[in-house]
């Protein structure tokens, strides 16, 4: 570089640039530093200065990072390229992260706007509860309002038992029986035959897998099966699906002869 004892005429000092381009002097000083914009010239005492080209390759740089380009991109990508299908290019690819972007920040808002939602309906403030519904709503699981009414015991045997994956087929098990004892009661299949009562072990053998075999949780499970204040549309179906559920469970305990919620009351 040059070497001025004084502002020769056509050059700024980084301190007018900054303020011309709205930028910091820190700015500036770090874009020289990592190669980006460097000063055309430099005074006797040291000073950086630049001209109206380093203005226009500044203007660049701020319109690059504003369309998201990293720095990195900007200096080893963009800059060298002269070729304007080669510019195109680039510019398809940060499209691409943009909406990328976009739609991330849009599913982020959502699962905002709907912790909220669980916030203002529970009691009291629950945080573990709060990261669980997170989570729930990060694996897209439309049931994640579900949570807010389990008891902090259930929901510890929960975390205990299931990961994200064996949580979400449990999950899906659940739906399909349900859509299935609708099924079974839609065609007026008996609740005490073979296929009721086929139907009925197939139910109790989830329950089973859900407790783990702990009958100390059966209770708490026919309370939340009578809590009124799920999801109207929730409830509407489990209420349906529980009119073939109830006789074919009773029927097949009856052929075993146990009843395993009566053994655990008393």
């Amino acid at each position: 570089m040059e070497k001025y004892k004084s502002i020769p005429q056509g050059y700024m000092t980084i301190g007018e640039v900054a303020k011309k381009m709205d930028v910091t002097v820190r700015t500036l000083q770090h874009y020289d530093k990592e190669g980006l914009l460097s000063p055309s010239a430099t005074s006797a005492g040291g000073r950086r200065l630049y001209t109206d080209k380093d203005i226009v390759k500044l203007h660049q740089i701020l319109s690059l990072k504003h369309l998201g380009f990293s720095l990195d991109d900007i200096r080893d990508r963009l800059i060298p390229l002269d070729v304007p299908a080669d510019v195109a290019q680039i510019l398809s690819e940060q499209a691409t992260i943009i909406r990328k972007k976009i739609a991330d920040l849009t599913e982020s808002l959502s699962a905002i706007e709907a912790l909220k939602t669980e916030v203002l309906e529970m009691r009291s403030v629950d945080f573990k509860k709060y990261a669980d519904i997170i989570v729930n709503l990060e694996m897209k699981n439309d049931f994640y309002w579900l949570i807010k009414h389990f008891d902090s015991e259930t929901l510890d045997h929960i975390r205990s038992r299931f990961d994200k994956e064996s949580g979400m087929a449990f999950l899906q098990k659940f739906l399909h029986l349900q859509d299935e004892a609708i099924r079974l009661q839609d065609e007026g299949i008996p609740a005490g035959s073979p296929e009721g009562l086929q139907f009925a072990k197939a139910y109790w053998d989830m329950v089973l897998e859900f407790t783990n075999g702990d009958a100390t949780m059966l209770p708490k499970l026919m309370q939340m099966r009578e809590n009124d204040e799920f999801n109207q549309e929730w409830e509407q179906k489990q209420t349906q699906a529980n009119v073939f559920i109830e006789p074919a469970l009773d029927a097949y305990f009856s052929n075993l002869g146990i009843n395993p919620f009566q053994e655990e009351i008393t």
